[in-house]
């Protein structure tokens, strides 16, 4: 991604200075057609490096998110003067882009935490940049990054987000809707599978298809193509040889957690990280499969109709979830976060590049302290035609016995938010009983505690 970057920048007019610690991996590039382009210079060490560089200094890290950037930063700090800029583009976890950015303005020297979606084609073609920072050290790059982000509808993907963190924070919960997105996806794919005895290439045209309307996505697309995908080996379906375990790099995860610290609800983002999870566990799964009693009636199916109406309520879902975090996150870092603009970087360059994005940056365009997307007019009308397939589809589903934990979560999740009466009154009854832990009352403020005639534990 770092070589592709450096191209990228290339292209727009930057002159660029590169370093890898790896000598074979200055080799391979010093052997490429592209290091014989005249604004890249491959330098050796890092002291030729950091000397190859215009003040103030401008330094773009694409290391692997931990320690090696800590490490990196260290190394490069006894190199720089005041004023200069380190601007960390990797994965790295939010909190840690708060306290680098503390630690470099105590030397003196500039910081900024860069999301970047799109991967090595984005890095190369044009990523969406999510950026956190103060706002004098985005003036040093905004230019250049705005150049080599993507472009929708003629603007930049790229933009200054809120502090130090607010970028990789805006990144984290990108990618944990990236998860539950792709376990959506992955859910109606086995439920066209289980309930229609479609194969693969006749999936693939289905999803093809949905690109036409309102589900047109980067995922959606590149899921048309991969279900269409031969295997030269066995001659079948390319996916039907993939091993059913889905790995994690652990930003979904790191998603996941925000919105249980935060206190936010994000059910369908917590499946999706479950549900990779026991993914892994092939032979535990293998060996229930025999052991555990099947549904009762597998003659329950539902049609192409309801799941694509699932699938697109579904993710609706799954956008007002990762925007409610990323609102409760601006809250409590004093963010200045406009989730309208987080949204539009995301419309092109991203993973997450999809349709639904113009609707949101269109309803906080309209309603920028909009408590939660899924009341937004345009949104909630599209919940409203797509809620009987919805319905019927996870139903469905649940009665033939086929996991649909993301799609059940999302309905669930649309079903509580709507209920102006949850059993939360009861958990708060029992809460009392076993542990005086009091309770609120609908009909005067305060905090009482039941009369549960001598029953109740009085347990800390």
């Amino acid at each position: 991604m770092g070589r592709n970057l450096a191209l990228n920048l290339a292209d727009h007019g930057s002159r660029v200075a590169l370093y890898d610690p790896w000598p074979e991996a200055r080799e391979a590039f010093a052997a490429s057609s592209s290091a014989q382009v005249d604004s890249l210079a491959l330098t050796a060490s890092l002291q030729d490096f950091v000397a190859a560089l215009a003040r103030p200094r401008r330094i773009i890290l694409l290391v692997k998110a931990g320690d090696a950037v800590d490490a990196q930063i260290t190394a490069l700090t006894h190199l720089l003067d005041a004023g200069d800029l380190i601007a960390d583009a990797g994965n790295s976890h939010y909190r840690e882009s708060e306290r680098r950015g503390a630690r470099l303005a105590a030397q003196g020297l500039q910081f900024l935490g860069v999301g970047l979606s799109g991967g090595e084609a984005g890095a190369r073609k044009g990523p969406s940049l999510m950026v956190g920072g103060s706002p004098e050290a985005y003036a040093l790059v905004e230019n250049t990054l705005r150049q080599v982000a993507a472009k929708a509808d003629g603007e930049s993907c790229s933009a200054l987000l809120g502090g130090d963190g607010a970028g990789h924070f805006v990144k984290m919960l990108h990618n944990g809707v990236e998860y539950a997105a792709m376990q959506l996806i992955a859910e109606t794919y086995q439920a066209l599978r289980a309930h229609l005895a479609l194969e693969p290439a006749e999936i693939g045209a289905v999803f093809a298809r949905w690109r036409q309307g309102s589900l047109d996505s980067y995922l959606t697309g590149i899921t048309a193509e991969i279900l269409s995908h031969e295997d030269s080996a066995s001659g079948g379906p390319l996916v039907d040889v993939i091993l059913d375990k889905a790995g994690q790099k652990g930003t979904g995860l790191w998603a996941a957690k925000a919105a249980l610290e935060l206190g936010v609800p994000a059910p369908t983002l917590l499946e999706a990280v479950s549900a990779r999870a026991l993914s892994m566990l092939k032979e535990e799964r293998e060996a229930a499969e025999g052991r555990l009693a099947a549904a009762s009636r597998p003659e329950a199916t539902t049609d192409v109709a309801d799941l694509e109406q699932a699938l697109l309520a579904s993710m609706i879902c799954v956008y007002a979830q990762g925007f409610a975090v990323m609102a409760a996150g601006a809250r409590e870092f004093g963010w200045d976060l406009d989730l309208g603009r987080s949204a539009s970087v995301w419309r092109e360059g991203s993973i997450l590049k999809a349709r639904l994005l113009d609707a949101i940056v269109a309803a906080y365009g309209a309603d920028p302290a909009l408590p939660n997307l899924l009341v937004a007019p345009a949104l909630s009308d599209m919940l409203a035609r797509a809620q009987d397939g919805w319905r019927r589809a996870v139903a469905a589903l649940a009665l033939h016995g086929t996991p649909a934990p993301a799609l059940g979560s999302a309905l669930a999740y649309y079903d509580s938010y709507r209920c102006g009466r949850l059993p939360a009154d009861l958990i708060q009854a029992q809460r009392d009983f076993f542990g005086a832990h009091g309770f609120e009352r609908i009909d005067r403020p305060g905090s009482f505690h039941g009369d549960w005639g001598g029953q109740g534990s009085n347990d800390p």
